[in-house]
């Protein structure tokens, strides 16, 4: 699928302020791809995409992670997390897309899992550091992309577990398993 026709069915989903969010996680995940040898076209149309189904109502997700064979663990944690699995469900019905590594990377963007693909692990960053966002920390993690993808990723999880640990919230387990298998990765 080329970009343009990718973004038409995108953005009809998104407010304007997550397609412009969008569009600067596409043009981080073409940069990152080029810049760590992957598949730019697969970065583009998983970055596309990631946010597909971000404004579905809650209680359809539910029902999709219900009905369907997504981790039943997911709906014991925040709703935010929804959208990504969700998302790939839902890219592959409606959009058409069948590409795995494309839905994979849309499947784990929030929650990250430990093995992560190399276009995973873009997708994944690419969402955290792109220009629009501005948080704590955001800045530290664009200068490691840089350098070290997994490093990034590393820094990358240790401020959200951090964060979701200041609100009291509860850390989905696959993004502790992503962490300490990239820990283990870099000792190794």
């Amino acid at each position: 699928m080329e970009r343009e026709e990718a973004l038409k069915i995108v953005k009809v989903q998104l407010t304007e302020h997550r397609y412009q969010h969008t569009l600067g996680v596409m043009e981080t995940a073409i940069s990152l791809a080029r810049l760590y040898g992957a598949d730019e076209k697969k970065a583009e149309l998983a970055a596309i995409f990631h946010d597909y189904a971000k404004f579905r109502p809650k209680e359809e997700m539910r029902e999709i992670i219900k009905s369907h064979s997504f981790p039943k663990d997911l709906l014991e944690y925040n709703a935010e997390l929804w959208h990504a699995p969700v998302g790939a469900y839902l890219v592959e019905k409606e959009a058409g897309i069948t590409d795995k590594e494309v839905l994979d990377a849309i499947r784990y963007h929030t929650s990250g899992r430990p093995g992560m693909t190399l276009l995973e692990k873009i997708i994944y960053l690419a969402d955290y550091i792109e220009p629009g966002r501005q948080f704590p920390g955001v800045d530290e993690v664009r200068e490691l992309a840089k350098e070290s993808l997994d490093r990034a990723l590393i820094k990358s999880v240790q401020n959200t577990i951090n964060f979701l640990m200041k609100k009291n919230q509860r850390v989905y387990p696959e993004t502790f398993h992503m962490y300490n298998d990239l820990i283990k990765k870099q000792e190794a």
